[in-house]
């Protein structure tokens, strides 16, 4: 039986950008933007306007709610467009936002929640490996561009419609090693953020990792739990563990690093490692001071669950 653990104690000041970074698609204007209600905003939620705040408030504002909150009207954005365009001049919300390429023209009067062609973008989003992202190097460490970094040593990718896929980041690869058994969570399982969200084990020791994010998971890679070692030779594309539907996207962003936070985050976690080793590190070190590739795997008299709690913040599963 596992044990579920919370996080230890350890908060830090975490800034909070106005527009999440990390959101690789073309589109970057709010809605209401594109369709001309408002002069200037740019989305900072993903595209997802059914969470949003500052969609709820234009249309509070704009008395577009009825007083049954289960039934709401219809953005004015979809009002406007629908107005704007007609018949066979009616492009989609899609090509608008610059997601997709014209000419893709719309046959549901912008009544996106029936079209199978936004169902099926939605589909492929959850199904496509992430582009290869930018790299750079703390002591040796890889560390993705555009990513977010939890303190439980995994990471979060926002993608299209506030969804966030998940994986290990390179620091705890390198630490344990390619894992003999991972398992994760069953699809609509709910992830609390700080909690435990999967575990793994290897050589009969187990570990639970703390979710970077509180969500529904929509994916799982069953890839990588057939074969876990490409999360050795891929952590940050191909061996992606999971994705989210989070509670709120913007949410998210709390308790994560990103930027140069997470860089001088990553050179505390290197101290605390070299500190943890002593002159053990020296022996185990690759030339030229690099980090070996399976530090545990390597006799390093360390214990698993000294490890496991000092990087992961957790405690050992039984």
């Amino acid at each position: 039986m596992k044990k579920r653990t919370i996080l230890k104690s350890a908060k830090a000041n975490h800034s909070k950008p106005r527009r999440i970074e990390g959101f690789e698609v073309l589109e970057n204007e709010c809605i209401w933007m594109k369709a001309g209600v408002i002069n200037y905003r740019l989305c900072d939620h993903a595209y997802d306007c059914n969470n949003c705040p500052f969609d709820t408030g234009m249309r509070k504002a704009m008395g577009m709610t009825n007083n049954d909150d289960s039934k709401k009207i219809a953005p004015r954005w979809v009002r406007y467009l629908q107005e704007r365009y007609h018949g066979s001049s009616r492009p989609c919300r899609h090509v608008l936002t610059g997601r997709v390429e014209a000419p893709k023209l719309c046959t549901l009067n912008y009544e996106c929640y029936h079209c199978t062609f936004d169902q099926l973008l939605d589909d492929m989003d959850v199904s496509e490996v992430p582009g290869v992202p930018g790299y750079h190097l703390v002591s040796g460490f890889r560390m993705a561009n555009g990513y977010y970094y939890h303190l439980g040593h995994n990471w979060l990718r926002f993608e299209h419609g506030g969804r966030v896929r998940i994986g290990f980041d390179d620091f705890a690869v390198r630490l344990f090693g390619v894992p003999e058994a991972i398992d994760l969570p069953p699809l609509g399982e709910v992830l609390q953020q700080h909690e435990v969200g999967w575990t793994f084990g290897r050589f009969g020791h187990h570990a639970a990792v703390l979710a970077p994010a509180s969500g529904t998971v929509l994916a799982v890679n069953h890839r990588v739990k057939e074969h876990p070692e490409i999360i050795r030779l891929d952590p940050y594309r191909e061996g992606w563990l999971m994705i989210l539907e989070p509670k709120s996207p913007k949410q998210s962003l709390k308790g994560l690093y990103f930027g140069e936070e997470s860089v001088h985050w990553m050179e505390r976690e290197i101290g605390m490692l070299l500190e943890l080793l002593g002159t053990d590190y020296e022996k185990l070190a690759a030339t030229g001071g690099h980090p070996v590739d399976d530090l545990f795997g390597s006799g390093v008299d360390v214990s698993w669950n000294r490890l496991v709690k000092c990087f992961l913040r957790t405690e050992r599963t039984v």
